[in-house]
């Protein structure tokens, strides 16, 4: 079994709480995303201007940049109760008909990982979203009949960490749409600053630094190790936690320095020793490394890939000189990185499999 990575996607109960609590209510409280925050507080205050529901808004971008939180703080805004729930929960034009007629009015559905509803759902709420209004269909065959059923305005907020796989059709009903960028260190300084008030932590300019470095500029990462070193700084009696204690902390953790943890040093490691740099495909490189292909492609190659450690290309992964120098060995020569004029560029992403067997 493969132990929990410390910047994995998943949460335990605990963790869900506690996150929860650092969410900021309302927009001035958000850190980061200036241009999505200025655009979406216009959005808002026209609505609020007309007595009307905000229009329909789409969030993406990847994992843990505060598309839930900015769903919620749109209810907050708008003083509207939130309604949440999930594309993978919704398979049956059932489900989102029973979500849809228990909606009050200018009530907020947030839908997270939209692209994942299923095409029946998905064409029922075409109409939803711009007619307000959905046909409940009784029957089957011949003696099928569609009833008509009014809702309420509301608005939805469909969240997606994949939105070039929402049909345009879907994709053109929302009024807004903003994308989520990476937060600079910056920014997360800011972020965790703001944690550590509501933790009641003393953390030094050059602690906060310190974890946000390390943070992949993910504020979800950053409060993660902020509590993280909070624990190890109340197991070691240290009242103000600056640079060293945070870099003792995350080193006891497995997170680098440049925010790399035990998965993604493995990767990084048996693609340049095991493997002599690549190219390799995926499966091997998961089996090479006792992981799933799915783990290695999800959690740990997006952001190898975004340091400039990692390069796919048409003919499987390799390790750039970046990741020879992060890992302290010498660059090979010839390097396979050398070979490929399409490291990052089209056809970097096509399927590798054929080298797989």
């Amino acid at each position: 079994m493969a132990e929990p990575s410390l910047v994995a996607s998943q949460e335990e109960p605990e963790e869900r709480v506690i996150e929860a609590a650092l969410r900021p209510k309302f927009l001035d409280e958000f850190v980061g995303q200036a241009r999505v925050r200025r655009q979406l507080s216009l959005v808002l205050e026209a609505s609020r201007l007309r007595g009307r529901t905000a229009d329909h808004v789409l969030l993406s971008g990847p994992p843990g940049l505060g598309k839930t939180t900015l769903a919620m703080i749109i209810a907050g805004e708008m003083n509207a109760p939130l309604r949440i729930s999930s594309g993978p929960a919704i398979q049956h034009a059932g489900d989102l008909a029973a979500i849809l007629s228990s909606l009050s009015e200018g009530e907020v559905l947030f839908l997270d990982e939209i692209h994942r509803m299923s095409r029946p759902a998905e064409e029922m709420l075409y109409m939803a979203m711009e007619d307000f209004r959905v046909d409940i269909v009784v029957g089957k065959g011949a003696g099928a009949t569609a009833i008509p059923l009014d809702l309420p305005p509301f608005t939805l907020v469909g969240a997606t960490t994949r939105a070039g796989l929402l049909p345009g059709p879907l994709r053109d009903r929302f009024g807004f749409t903003g994308h989520l960028e990476f937060y600079s260190v910056e920014e997360l300084e800011l972020v965790l600053r703001r944690s550590a008030g509501l933790l009641d932590l003393r953390v030094t300019s050059a602690g906060f630094t310190e974890v946000a470095g390390r943070s992949r500029g993910t504020p979800r990462i950053a409060n993660r190790l902020l509590r993280r070193v909070r624990d190890w700084a109340l197991v070691h009696q240290i009242d103000q936690i600056d640079a060293r204690a945070a870099g003792a902390a995350l080193d006891m953790y497995e997170v680098d320095a440049k925010g790399l943890d035990r998965l993604d040093r493995n990767v990084l490691t048996a693609l340049a020793t095991k493997f002599g740099g690549g190219p390799v495909g995926l499966s091997t490189l998961a089996i090479a490394v006792g992981e799933e292909p799915e783990t290695v492609e999800t959690v740990a190659e997006p952001y190898l890939v975004r340091e400039g450690l990692m390069g796919r290309t048409p003919r499987g992964r390799i390790a750039t000189p970046l990741a020879y120098e992060h890992l302290g060995l010498p660059v090979p020569a010839p390097a396979p990185f050398a070979e490929s004029a399409t490291l990052f560029g089209p056809g970097s992403d096509e399927p590798d499999e054929s080298l797989e067997e």
